[in-house]
C-alpha cells in the first residue's frame, strides 16, 4: 500500500502551502500562509479541513510563529499563537492534541533566549509523517476487517482521504487499501451538504485514484441501504469519547441508524489522537455551528427567505451502540465500549 499522490499540506521553508479545498474540483489552487494568524484563518475558512489535517496544519502554524518571534518574549508570543490556532475549530480534538505536542517542545526550551524554531519544525514534521504512517496502518487493519466477508460495496460520508489527513486517508484510506487488494467493487459517496465535501472532494479523490464511485444525494442513502446495495458504511471521526460515541460530519448519526435498521455494518476509522478519553460520552463533545449563509445562499444567490432562523451544526454524535468497529493505528476495537477502548489504547 502506498500513500496518495495528493499533497494538501506542504512546508516551503518559510511558509506553509495549502491546497485550497474550497476551489476543488474546478481548480487546484495552492495558498501560502506565512504566520499563525493566517494559518488559523485558513482552518476556520475551510481551506484545510479534516481532523488530522487540521492538527498537522496547526502544528506548522506554531513553527511559523516561532520563525517570527525574534525577541526574548518569544514564549508569550508562541502561547498567543497557540491560543489563536486553538480557537479556529472547536470540535476536532486532533487540533488540541497537536498543539499540546507543540507546547511540550516550547516548555522544554523555555530557558533559551531564542525561539526553538528547528525543534518546533521537527515536531510538526513528525506529526505529519506519523499521521501518514498511522493512515497506512489503519488501511491494513480496515482491509482485514472487510476481508472477513469477501468483496463488497461500501458507502462513505464527507471526505476522509488524503485531503483530510497527512496522506492516504482514514476511512477513505481503508477504502483505498481495500480497493488495492480487490476487496471493494464500488464506493457510494454521499454529497455531504452544505459544504458538499463528498461531491467536491471524495468523488474527486476516488476518480483520480481510478476507484469506481457513484455520487448520490444525501437523502438517497436510505434507498441504497434498503435495496441491499451496501455492505459497509465506512466513516471518519473528529472526536471519540471514552465510551466510543463518535462526533463526525452532520448526517453520520442518521446514516448509522439507517445502517443498523438494514443490517449494514458501520466502521469508524480514526487515529488514536482523535480519542478524547477525558470525555465520558458524546454528550460532552462540543458541537460546532457555522455561519447561516452556508444554508441561505448558493454562492451569491439567496435560496432561503430573509430572516429565517437557521440551524447549521457541523457535526452530530453517533452512539457507540450503532458502531460495529472502530479502527485506529493500533488495531480494531469491536465492539467499541469503555473497556475495549481503554484496553487497546493502553489505559487499563
Amino acid at each position: 500500500m502506498t500513500a496518495s499522490t495528493i499533497v494538501p499540506i506542504r512546508w516551503c521553508g518559510d511558509a506553509l502551502e495549502l491546497l485550497d479545498q474550497r476551489a476543488l474540483p474546478d481548480r487546484e489552487i495552492r495558498l501560502r500562509v506565512n504566520d499563525a494568524t493566517q494559518t488559523a484563518q485558513a482552518i476556520t475558512d475551510m481551506v484545510v479541513r479534516g481532523a488530522p489535517a487540521i492538527g498537522i496544519t496547526a502544528a506548522y502554524g506554531v513553527a511559523l510563529a516561532a520563525q517570527r518571534a525574534e525577541d526574548s518574549d518569544w514564549p508569550q508570543r508562541l502561547e498567543d499563537a497557540i491560543e489563536c490556532l486553538a480557537a479556529s475549530r472547536p470540535t476536532a480534538v486532533n487540533l488540541f492534541w497537536a498543539l499540546a505536542r507543540m507546547r511540550g517542545v516550547i516548555d522544554r526550551h523555555r530557558t533559551q533566549r531564542e525561539a526553538p524554531v528547528a525543534a518546533l519544525l521537527d515536531e510538526a514534521r513528525e506529526i505529519h509523517q506519523r499521521d501518514l504512517a498511522d493512515n497506512l496502518a489503519m488501511g491494513r487493519y480496515g482491509s482485514e476487517l472487510i476481508a472477513r466477508n469477501g468483496t463488497c460495496t461500501v458507502m462513505t460520508h464527507c471526505n476522509t482521504g488524503a485531503l483530510a489527513t497527512g496522506g492516504h486517508g482514514t476511512a477513505l484510506g481503508v477504502i483505498r487499501s481495500a480497493w488495492e487488494q480487490g476487496l471493494i467493487t464500488l464506493v457510494h459517496a454521499n454529497e455531504t451538504r452544505p459544504w458538499l465535501q463528498g461531491a467536491r472532494l471524495t468523488a474527486w479523490e476516488l476518480q483520480r485514484e481510478g476507484i469506481p464511485v457513484v455520487l448520490a444525494a444525501d437523502s438517497a442513502a436510505s434507498l441504497l441501504l434498503a435495496r441491499g446495495e451496501i455492505d459497509w458504511l465506512i466513516v471518519g471521526a473528529d472526536r471519540i469519547a471514552a465510551n466510543g460515541d463518535v462526533a463526525n460530519k452532520i448526517g453520520t448519526y442518521a446514516l448509522a441508524v439507517q445502517a443498523r435498521h438494514h443490517g449494514v455494518k458501520v466502521m469508524v476509522v480514526a487515529p488514536s489522537s482523535t480519542f478524547d478519553l477525558d470525555l465520558e460520552s458524546g454528550a460532552d463533545i462540543p458541537i460546532e455551528t457555522r455561519d447561516s449563509r452556508e444554508l441561505t445562499h448558493q454562492g451569491e444567490r439567496r435560496v432561503a427567505p430573509e430572516n429565517v432562523k437557521i440551524f447549521n451544526p457541523v457535526f452530530d454524535i453517533t452512539p457507540a451502540a450503532l458502531i460495529d468497529a472502530i479502527v485506529c493505528e493500533h488495531g480494531v476495537i469491536e465492539p467499541p465500549n469503555p473497556t475495549s477502548i481503554a484496553r487497546l489504547l493502553g489505559r487499563t
